[in-house]
């Protein structure tokens, strides 16, 4: 079975819930619920895998951050704070006891993923990942296939890595009024974690709190352009978004992020522009641009500390150019979204 095909336009599940980690509020009750869940999941794999999360027993999927599929490894679950190995009948068992995964259940999957035609993905494929309709990403490995040094695609797909997306109202009010300066506009800030720490979900809370504005801190509404990239922040399907990002926002989707700030900023008008992962030397450059324009940025950035962020040249640069005024870290020291410390870039001082 040929492993190259284009993305479906079948909507994927997304979850909401109103605080992040095993001790959050808001979790969605009861096993009907999550089977429903696990059933949208389903439909993107196999007979095989999908049978077995079909009778997944004593895992709810409101805990479930990753689902990974390894060519001849078990399959594995990933919960906010353990990992599962599922056997033939859906159940936790050892990994020698578990479902092994086979080129066909990869193959099947991928086939469903992209509906068949590899051309429409070739973009993200050259960064490791698809992006499925509701923001669940699917990092991917195998071959890469090179033409001058530069990847063109991945053939032989070893491994799939589907990280479930999820909405979470309210989390960004806990550091929101400590990123307003004192004319009440939000201050350039960046946000960094390590993977699986929540930058993207907080970031998601961030955009629709700043669109809608909230009456509580003093903020008004504002006019946000997001430049999505990966297509995680939105989770756009067909031309509308699936996550409620405010009144306010307006979402160019699956652009690169230098190119999208430029766009934005010409066209849209914004007060504020988000974007996720920045990291390349064009971000720097967009970044520089749009700053001369007036609007705010919002961003996050891989980095487990502010020690991190500083031997990543790009962030670097922008540190020490002063364009950030705040920077948010998160952990997953007591469950992702682990706000370890807010800081105001222009005294050093922790607030």
């Amino acid at each position: 079975m040929s492993l190259h095909y284009t993305l479906s336009v079948v909507q994927a599940p997304k979850v909401t819930s109103k605080a992040m980690g095993p001790q959050r509020e808001g979790s969605l009750p009861g096993l009907n619920k999550s089977a429903s869940l696990w059933a949208d999941m389903a439909r993107w794999f196999g007979d095989d895998i999908r049978s077995i999360l079909l009778n997944l027993k004593g895992v709810d999927f409101n805990e479930v951050e990753e689902l990974r599929l390894r060519v001849g490894q078990p399959l594995l679950v990933r919960t906010f704070d353990k990992d599962l190995f599922i056997n033939q009948e859906g159940l936790a068992a050892s990994p020698q006891k578990a479902y092994f995964i086979k080129h066909e259940d990869l193959a099947s999957a991928i086939e469903r993923m992209t509906h068949s035609s590899v051309y429409a993905v070739e973009e993200d494929l050259k960064q490791g990942f698809i992006t499925l309709p509701g923001g669940n990403r699917v990092g991917i490995t195998g071959e890469a296939v090179l033409l001058n040094g530069q990847i063109q695609t991945i053939k032989h797909i070893s491994s799939l890595n589907l990280r479930i997306a999820r909405e979470i109202r309210g989390l960004s009010l806990k550091i929101l009024p400590l990123l307003l300066s004192s004319d009440g506009s939000i201050c350039h800030t960046l946000i960094i974690s390590p993977p699986r720490a929540g930058k993207t979900t907080l970031l998601r809370d961030l955009i629709r709190s700043i669109s809608n504005g909230v009456s509580q801190v003093g903020l008004k509404g504002q006019t946000v352009g997001v430049v999505d990239e990966r297509g995680e922040l939105a989770g756009m399907w067909q031309g509308v978004p699936t996550y409620d990002l405010g009144f306010r926002t307006d979402v160019l989707d699956g652009c690169p992020k230098a190119s999208g700030m430029s766009m934005m900023v010409r066209s849209m008008s914004p007060q504020v522009l988000a974007m996720d992962e920045i990291g390349h030397t064009d971000d720097v450059i967009a970044i520089a641009d749009a700053l001369r324009t007036g609007v705010r940025i919002l961003s996050t950035a891989h980095a487990s500390s502010i020690e991190e962020a500083q031997n990543r040249p790009v962030i670097t640069h922008l540190l020490d150019q002063g364009v950030f005024e705040r920077l948010v870290v998160l952990s997953r020291q007591h469950g992702p979204g682990t706000i370890e410390g807010v800081y105001d870039l222009r005294t050093g001082r922790i607030l």
